[in-house]
């Protein structure tokens, strides 16, 4: 009887048998733990997006595109946004100069130099928004057009090199577009055709330039007869162009000598305008 209740007397360790079941125990809950901490990892893992990586995506099935936008990108486009805004804006009421106009679409095209195209486009559309709380929708539109649509044109051509001669086409186009939109709307709200005013001051000049050359014998008394409205609508829209490619010429010229000190140059001119700066300085 005190042989068993003392245990068994070929067990040196008569505790020993007692303990196995809590030892189990404490090894089974660590072996769970385990488990528990590598199913965290491999959840965490299959949670976590590697912005290098590229997306991937079962058959059939999109996944949601997450646009990161840098604060120093918003901030940016905020401030050459409200830039060109306050310069139309200071033109516009403080007549500064007509120089100040070479300047108005270089804010959005330095965003797009930055930052590319989405960015331009945000920075045109808060312009507008802007222009639109200061001065009015009309105010705002003609910014809009042509500005602040030939900023993200010249923007655009500048950041993929593109020679000063196309997009100087390109430009002289939108530029033009924009003369006759303002002037379609001009002659809305005022209720007359500014197409027609503008044709009888061209009809003026040409007649005042053969009255100049019939005065000097280099042309007869039957020119001055000649001028037609076609002929006067085709010169009229000459000048225009004539005028625009001036102004683009101009905007590059600005932007070559400015933007390449900020750090963002733009496509280097033709030679012929090199030797021409070259001599200047």
């Amino acid at each position: 009887m005190s042989d068993f209740s003392a245990g068994n007397p070929a067990d040196p360790n008569p505790n020993t048998s007692s303990n196995k079941p809590t030892d189990r125990r404490s090894d089974t809950a660590g072996a769970s733990a385990d488990d528990l901490d590598r199913d965290f990892a491999e959840v965490e893992a299959s949670l976590t997006i590697d912005p290098d990586a590229p997306a991937e995506s079962s058959k059939g099935r999109k996944d949601p595109v997450r646009v990161t936008t840098p604060s120093l990108v918003m901030v940016e486009t905020a401030f050459l946004a409200s830039t060109a805004s306050l310069m139309w804006l200071v033109s516009y009421y403080l007549s500064v100069g007509p120089w100040m106009r070479i300047l108005f679409p270089l804010p959005i095209a330095l965003v797009y130099l930055r930052w590319g195209f989405r960015a331009s486009w945000m920075s045109a559309v808060v312009s507008g928004l802007l222009l639109s709380v200061l001065m009015g929708p009309y105010l705002s539109i003609l910014f809009c057009v042509p500005y602040a649509f030939m900023g993200v044109q010249l923007g655009a051509m500048w950041r993929r090199g593109s020679p000063w001669l196309p997009s100087i086409a390109i430009g002289t186009l939108i530029s033009t577009f924009g003369f006759f939109f303002r002037m379609a709307i001009l002659s809305v709200f005022l209720g007359e055709d500014l197409w027609s005013y503008l044709t009888n001051r061209i009809t003026d000049l040409i007649q005042w330039f053969l009255t100049f050359l019939l005065d000097r014998g280099l042309v007869g008394i039957d020119a001055l007869s000649q001028t037609n409205v076609t002929v006067v609508q085709i010169a009229t829209i000459a000048i225009v162009l004539f005028s625009d490619l001036v102004y683009l010429f101009t905007v590059h010229l600005a932007a070559w000598l400015l933007l390449e000190r900020i750090g963002n140059p733009i496509p280097d001119p033709p030679h012929w305008v090199q030797v021409l700066m070259d001599e200047e300085r």
